[in-house]
């Protein structure tokens, strides 16, 4: 599969995904780990793409979002952006609300779908 598929498919089946150095239990910098830390305390589930494991995916994400930096959350397949704006949606009472009603609409498809 080539990577801008990969990259699309990951987009398409994770309705919330952190593109991030590192893992959500290690992450590998500091802009990485307050995303996660908003994430967190927004108490919704996320996938997230390790960039270190995935240098291809490291490589051709910037180009496709045309955002240059990680992380990147991504939420029901567009970019929400990278840490400073995450963190200034989570600080102005944003974050949480666009998250959870995302988060539950899809937790209701997949009850709907079982």
């Amino acid at each position: 599969m080539e990577t801008l598929d990969k990259i699309k498919q990951q987009i398409s089946e994770n309705p919330i995904l952190l593109y991030m150095k590192g893992s959500p239990k290690f992450p590998s910098c500091g802009f990485s780990a307050r995303t996660v830390e908003a994430l967190i305390h927004c108490q919704v589930p996320f996938g997230y793409v390790d960039i270190l494991q995935n240098p291809d995916i490291r490589a051709e994400l910037p180009k496709y979002a045309n955002w240059p930096t990680f992380p990147q959350l991504w939420v029901e397949g567009e970019l929400v952006g990278g840490c400073d704006i995450v963190m200034e949606m989570f600080q102005q009472g944003e974050l949480q609300p666009m998250l959870k009603q995302v988060a539950d609409k899809y937790a209701t498809e997949q009850k709907t779908e079982a």
